[in-house]
């Protein structure tokens, strides 16, 4: 047996020429030199396949800070055929020319995903700070009509990211991840974190970026979009829940400035019956800027900081507060940190010591960005937030500036020595490394309450660090608003799920007195609209106060839309937080590009206006003035949007419920508290009670709507809101089953249980129809009622 094994391995490396082959087999792939580079070819799963190339005899060995997937060892086959070795595992084949050196992907029926250019590999030696290393780049060829997705948060406005340059550095507003994945059900993650220029043509689309000692990237076949997100997730990391009260409604300004003016807003909202359940701390709590980010609070006017979280929880409400990647010179963590020699020494914000605008460079602030990439200074960092905030009993971290700020940067600036090397090395990966410090941190003395990190920037793997990422100082505009939609899609297609953005825009420029202003007044509803159905509702900004009340009262027309819409946040809660199991169980995503469910439909690989909530809600944000005439609100004239309905579905209009084939565009009205909104044919949806915040009441009682066309399916997921029992199985799930032949509804078994459980509950059924409309009603007639107890039952409607 011996002899055939040997036989078996040298037949394998001659191959079928008769003569030594340049490629050895490994326990994961393969390897070779060609043409001067090394090339190696691993399997890290079936569906996931890792490239990495080097120059000859310079192979490198790297730590990803991105993937934290050990490689499987898989069955997969090698097969050489002339100048290409196939290796074939049960999900996909990568073949290597052994004369040019080129990598390919297909399927395992041969259809084409994604090849490498010609020649496409390149390698420049590179001076890195002292160390001699190279600046790397590989070049693919893609389909001409073939749309691409990803990228991170780009204020482009383009869905599909082709006929693209952008030099990729973390900056206040664009949020960059290496990766992108294809229509034809693959993606590409670019493992470097160095600056780094994407760039595509007609002829090619490729990657360079200015330090590597080596290629290195990974390709993934999942054959659709949700199949490659769960492999990058594999890869990279997993998403675990953020509680229930994270998805109700948010309100924030730049910035309170007395812990009395912050509980006042709480309690206002109380007052009026507007539903709340965040309210945010922004900076200066620490006193001034030359004690930035102390994480104490050394303002008098937080005199009391635990009464005031207290207080903020005695109004069943939740509280976050700001923190930054940077500190001033007098605070503590700055001389812990900088005794250490973990304090950066380039421009960033605040770079005044005078909060006076604009900076005066007279008085330097001396804050100074800390060394995220050392896990000693990550130390020091939670080590304060826990001493002086966490012991308040805040509930979670606005974590601002982690991109880091980086003003006026020169070449030098990246010369800067980290713990991993040249800034310029790591550069991008500062936001994973920040943030990843303190959900680790937070998470080792945490189990009853959940993590959640709002922070500015994001790299690739951060949704294992329980973070939702916003996409920055936004100026406000009717066209930064539409351009929302496509950012916030984009950066769902890298794979991470959760995204919001300052509603209303944070900086006003654009609008004299933003609050009388119509033209505003009319942009901030409709936002507010767009906000009720991202992941996070949260409003924000500088300039002019954000609250509800600020915009009028009750009657107003203004108020009466961001109610209306802060009330139809709370009724779908029942379906944000299933939908939120779906990303955490099964790898979904909550804001879904229409690429994502109706691929088949060409029409919708390139829209950047329209999207799914979840599976079951087409969302159509109004992205264009309408009712402002003459600088004067104009509602006379009702307006119209057009909207595309996908094909592949019969579609629901939420509001009246009129019936839509899919595969066309229709005209919507859209009066100032409409934005449309369709429901898929075939949805089982559960609607919520009227809240004040999101625990309130519980689930008892609750409204199940049948949109029928289709047949369908819901799953209903329950637990104890927060904490972390989930992850030992503490939760329960219903599912729903619509037969639209049979018009029945089977509520199937419950699955699960966990503290607290209801163990009897009231299910309201209703069809939606043309002639009851429903929409956000909150007096609806029930078809049927029946009495749930954990037992499945079938419903005849």
């Amino acid at each position: 047996m011996r002899k055939y094994a040997i036989l078996l391995s040298l037949l394998m490396v001659i191959g079928t020429w008769g003569f030594p082959q340049p490629f050895q087999k490994t326990n994961l792939g393969i390897k070779a030199s060609i043409n001067s580079t090394d090339v190696e070819i691993q399997f890290y799963s079936p569906s996931v396949v890792r490239v990495v190339k080097s120059p000859v005899g310079k192979s490198f060995k790297k730590e990803s800070l991105s993937v934290v997937k050990t490689p499987q060892k898989i069955a997969f086959s090698i097969n050489q055929q002339g100048e290409n070795i196939a290796l074939k595992s049960e999900k996909l084949v990568a073949v290597l020319n052994l004369k040019s050196g080129k990598v390919s992907f297909s399927t395992l029926k041969g259809e084409p995903l994604l090849t490498e250019k010609e020649s496409g590999s390149s390698f420049t030696d590179f001076n890195d700070a002292g160390v001699k290393t190279y600046s790397v780049s590989q070049s693919y060829v893609l389909d001409k009509d073939e749309a691409i997705y990803g990228l991170g948060i780009l204020q482009n406005g383009k869905m599909s990211q082709r006929n693209l340059e952008v030099e990729m550095v973390q900056n206040n507003t664009w949020d960059f991840v290496t990766f992108f994945q294809s229509v034809k059900g693959y993606g590409l993650f670019w493992d470097n974190y160095s600056p780094t220029k994407f760039k595509d043509t007609p002829s090619e689309t490729s990657f360079t970026s200015e330090v590597g000692d080596g290629i290195d990237y990974y390709f993934m076949y999942g054959s659709n979009a949700d199949g490659v997100i769960a492999c990058m997730r594999d890869l990279t990391g997993q998403v675990p829940m953020f509680p229930l009260w994270t998805y109700g409604y948010w309100q924030s300004k730049e910035r309170y400035k007395s812990q009395n003016e912050l509980v006042g807003v709480v309690k206002k909202y109380r007052e009026l019956g507007v539903p709340l359940d965040g309210i945010i701390q922004d900076w200066q709590y620490w006193g001034n800027n030359y004690l930035w980010n102390a994480m104490e609070f050394l303002n008098p006017e937080f005199y009391d900081p635990k009464k005031m979280v207290d207080d903020v929880h005695s109004l069943n409400a939740h509280m976050i507060i700001s923190i930054w990647s940077s500190f001033g010179p007098m605070t503590k963590p700055y001389r812990e940190l900088d005794k250490m020699g973990a304090l950066f020494n380039f421009d960033t914000w605040p770079q005044s010591g005078s909060e006076k605008w604009p900076p005066n460079p007279d008085y330097p602030s001396g804050v100074r960005v800390y060394d995220a990439y050392n896990p000693a200074a990550r130390d020091v960092y939670w080590k304060y937030l826990n001493q002086g905030i966490l012991s308040t009993g805040m509930d979670g971290w606005w974590m601002d500036s982690t991109e880091p700020d980086h003003f006026n940067p020169k070449p030098s600036d990246f010369d800067t020595k980290t713990y991993l090397g040249s800034f310029r090395k790591v550069r991008n990966a500062y936001p994973l490394m920040t943030v990843g410090g303190v959900f680790t941190h937070n998470r080792e003395v945490s189990s009853d309450k959940r993590i959640f990190i709002l922070t500015r920037s994001a790299f690739a793997g951060q949704q294992r660090y329980g973070a939702n990422t916003w996409s920055g100082d936004i100026v406000a505009s009717w066209e930064t608003l539409h351009n929302q939609i496509a950012a916030g899609l984009n950066f769902s297609l890298c794979g991470i799920p959760y995204w919001n953005n300052d509603l209303g825009g944070f900086f006003l420029w654009n609008f004299k007195n933003p609050l009388e202003n119509p033209d505003y007044r009319e942009l901030h509803a409709r936002w507010i609209q767009f906000g009720t159905f991202c992941p996070m509702m949260r409003s924000h900004g500088e300039g002019s106060p954000r609250e509800i009340y600020q915009f009028g009262k009750k009657g107003d027309k203004i108020y009466d839309s961001d109610e209306k819409y802060i009330n139809l946040r709370y009724q779908l809660l029942p379906y944000i937080y299933s939908t939120s199991w779906e990303v955490t169980a099964s790898q979904s995503s909550m804001m879904r590009a229409l690429m994502m469910d109706f691929a088949a439909d060409k029409q919708t690989h390139d829209i950047n206006n329209e999207y799914m909530f979840g599976k079951l809600i087409l969302v159509c944000p109004v992205t264009e003035p309408m009712y402002n005439k003459d600088g004067k609100e104009d509602f006379t004239t009702v307006k119209s949007k057009e909207v595309y309905l996908p094909k592949g579905a019969d579609w629901i209009d939420f509001w009246t419920g009129e019936k839509h084939k899919g595969g066309q565009k229709i005209s919507k009205e859209t009066p100032l508290d409409i934005m449309p909104l369709y429901v898929k044919a075939g949805s089982v949806l559960p609607f919520g009670p009227k809240v004040q915040y999101s625990s309130e009441k519980k689930w008892d009682n609750l409204e199940i709507r049948i949109y029928e066309g289709a047949n369908g399916e819901f799953t209903l997921y329950e637990d104890e809101n927060d904490n972390y029992n989930y992850e030992k199985g503490a939760y329960s799930t219903i599912t729903f089953t619509w037969d639209d032949a049979k018009k029945t509804l089977t509520i199937g078994d419950r699955k699960g249980s966990f503290p607290g459980m209801l163990a009897e509950r009231n299910f309201n059924i209703v069809k939606v129809s043309k002639s009851n409309g429903l929409g956000d009603a909150t007096s609806v007639e029930f078809d049927k009622t029946v009495r749930f107890s954990g037992k499945k039952i079938t419903v005849k409607l």
